[in-house]
């Protein structure tokens, strides 16, 4: 199996008004993402400082509403062969939305919820032209504006586990208790922890997956947050390691987190 199997490579926002998104997006998290989509398709890439990209923002047209689909943020997870994982998928209970589609210049690609009803993107991409070893960069475990964690929230975090590890060669690797409700599952990939899986918190409606965002400083985020029209939804706090995460919602309901340092005096 190569290290890029099994891995997080693209991340991508599904909002109804990507300008909305920008406004929100750029002063919280420090990105730059394009104000005019590039092509006939209304998806616009999200651009870091460094010059890299942090994912794309596709915009959800009345008939992607009419169908179901709500604003949120989606993850897509590097496959060898998307067809075999869609079989895999659907063999243990999860669904196909999309099926599998080649997208030119892009990939292969497939909606995809596990058994447990989280939905996520299956991808087997094509490299960019002259770039046959091009890998993804933009999960980072320690870099701002990239995604530094994938929390997976899910009804039977027990039987996740075991299908994600299987499916996606991720390792179980340790876990951290939570009192009555259960354990904080760590998963690893290539050598580098990615994530967690936890049972599902109360009030939490189904399983889904969540992703928090690198900030230079959390409480600089948090206000930015408040001031651009988001809600705060779990506070700062620290985690293992002496930095602070938060949960959040965007202006249209998508949920995401972040993750930082606290530089502010007397914290």
């Amino acid at each position: 199996m190569a290290d890029t199997d099994g891995a997080f490579i693209w991340y991508e926002l599904m909002t109804p008004d990507p300008a909305a998104a920008k406004a929100f997006y750029d002063p919280v998290v420090g990105w730059d993402i394009e104000p005019q989509p590039a092509g006939e398709l209304d998806y616009r890439m999200i651009r870091r400082s460094d010059g890299g990209n942090a994912g794309g923002v596709l915009r959800l047209t009345e008939a992607m509403t009419a169908g179901g689909a709500r604003p949120a943020w989606m993850g897509y997870v590097s496959v060898p062969d998307v067809d075999a994982a869609v079989a895999a998928f659907e063999a243990e209970g999860g669904r196909a939305h999309m099926p599998a589609t080649d997208m030119p210049g892009v990939g292969r690609i497939a909606m995809v919820s596990d058994p447990q009803g989280a939905p996520l993107y299956l991808m087997k991409p094509t490299p960019p032209p002259g770039q046959p070893d091009a890998v993804s960069d933009v999960f980072s475990v320690d870099r701002p504006q990239h995604v530094r964690w994938n929390e997976l929230a899910t009804a039977d975090d027990t039987k996740a586990l075991d299908f994600y590890t299987r499916c996606f060669g991720w390792k179980h690797d340790g876990g951290m208790p939570m009192g009555e409700f259960g354990t904080y599952n760590f998963i690893a990939q290539g050598g580098r922890m990615i994530g967690a899986v936890m049972p599902l918190m109360p009030g939490m409606p189904a399983s889904s997956w969540s992703f928090y965002f690198g900030v230079d400083d959390i409480d600089r985020g948090a206000a930015a947050i408040r001031d651009a029209g988001g809600t705060v939804i779990v506070d700062p706090m620290q985690i293992p390691g002496g930095e602070y995460s938060l949960s959040a919602a965007d202006p249209q309901g998508a949920h995401f987190g972040l993750v930082g340092p606290r530089h502010a005096s007397g914290e």
